[in-house]
């Protein structure tokens, strides 16, 4: 669905990620604007992203558990969704390993539009845990 939906990975570092997402035609909704759905998954996987990195060659798994989301304007342009938490996944993956015992943590993405205007922030909860 992303991939049909125009997301992309911009940028990725263990420190922060930055996804874009058009506005285009599949992605508009009956009152022109961006679906809501579609701005979530872009913020997801801002989010996502930086787990995944984090955690490739861990032995963890990792679970979305809760998205809360404010939509501040309406999106009418491409969006970029940044998630600077990095540090966030790397303590909770950390203390994972060292314990044995699942974690939580709060990843923030902010969607800003061509205007630079924030257009929507998304809290998104992952579980980590370790395999067994």
């Amino acid at each position: 669905m992303a991939f049909i939906s125009g997301i992309r990975v911009k940028k990725l570092s263990k420190k922060q990620s930055e996804v874009t997402v058009p506005y285009k035609y599949i992605n508009k909704n009956p009152f022109n604007s961006m679906y809501f759905a579609v701005e979530a998954m872009a913020a997801e996987l801002s989010t996502g992203a930086l787990v995944l990195l984090q955690s490739e060659g861990q032995n963890i798994s990792t679970l979305v558990l809760k998205l809360d989301a404010s939509y501040y304007k309406k999106a009418t342009t491409k969006i970029k969704f940044i998630c600077q938490d990095g540090s966030k996944v790397e303590k909770a993956i950390n203390e994972t390993l060292k314990t044995g015992l699942g974690t939580t943590c709060i990843l923030n993405s902010k969607g800003f539009d061509l205007s630079n205007n924030c257009v929507a922030e998304f809290n998104i909860t992952w579980s980590l845990k370790k395999r067994s």
